[in-house]
């Protein structure tokens, strides 16, 4: 658990069996489901299980669906003996990783710097406090679409459009390019479609939160 409301809530992690908090229409079904799997792939290397798991995945001719065949072939490809030093490369490094996938770095050039306050204001605001144990800053990309899936399934409970303020506010203005980033990535082999994925949904929310009603359009899978 990465993060919690006041310790208590699960956090989403990707499980195509899950129970939803709440009653969701397709579309939000759909999102939860991409924020959780981004969240759990940035937050740690995928074991054996998963990756047999997302090699099942079927695509289509959407840029999402195309998304999602390319990372179903690279799971395909790779083992969890091949993942994990990738993962550790790219993420954590000896002294520190080849990205670094925190808001205030993206933003400011620095750690912990003002855009994490920010962040911790509006997400103290809405009950929400990192988990006990927990050691990384609330502007880790894991953690942003952590909180993202529980806002909108309900685990989360805010008021309606809430998901779009945190979104603009703490995801648009950075996380696109680390998923960018990711995918152009010297050392990156599984992870280079994940990035591509995250690039890919990322454009898709930004593009939906910009319609006049908010969100009316459905990630196209």
């Amino acid at each position: 658990m990465r993060y919690s409301r006041r310790a208590a809530v699960r956090t989403e992690r990707y499980d195509e069996s899950r129970d939803a908090a709440v009653e969701l229409d397709e579309v939000d079904a759909a999102r939860v489901q991409e924020y959780a799997l981004l969240a759990t792939l940035i937050s740690r290397a995928p074991d054996q299980t998963l990756l047999d798991n997302l090699a099942t995945l079927a695509g289509d001719a959407s840029p999402l669906g195309r998304a999602h065949a390319v990372m179903a072939e690279a799971a395909r490809r790779t083992k969890e003996s091949h993942v994990a030093p990738e993962y550790f490369t790219l993420f954590i490094g000896l002294g520190r990783g080849e990205l670094l996938p925190y808001g205030s770095y993206y933003l400011t050039g620095f750690l912990n710097d003002r855009p994490l306050a920010r962040l911790r204001n509006d997400l103290s605001r809405l009950g929400l406090s990192r988990a006990a144990g927990q050691a990384e800053p609330e502007d880790h990309a894991a953690t942003l679409c952590e909180v993202m899936a529980g806002l909108i399934s309900g685990r989360f409970p805010a008021a309606p459009g809430t998901d779009r303020l945190i979104f603009e506010g703490h995801l648009l203005p950075w996380i696109g390019r680390f998923f960018g980033d990711l995918e152009q990535a010297k050392t990156a082999v599984f992870y280079r479609a994940i990035g591509a994925l995250g690039r890919v949904f990322i454009d898709i929310e930004a593009r939906a939160f910009a319609l006049p009603s908010g969100r009316t359009t459905e990630p196209s899978r």
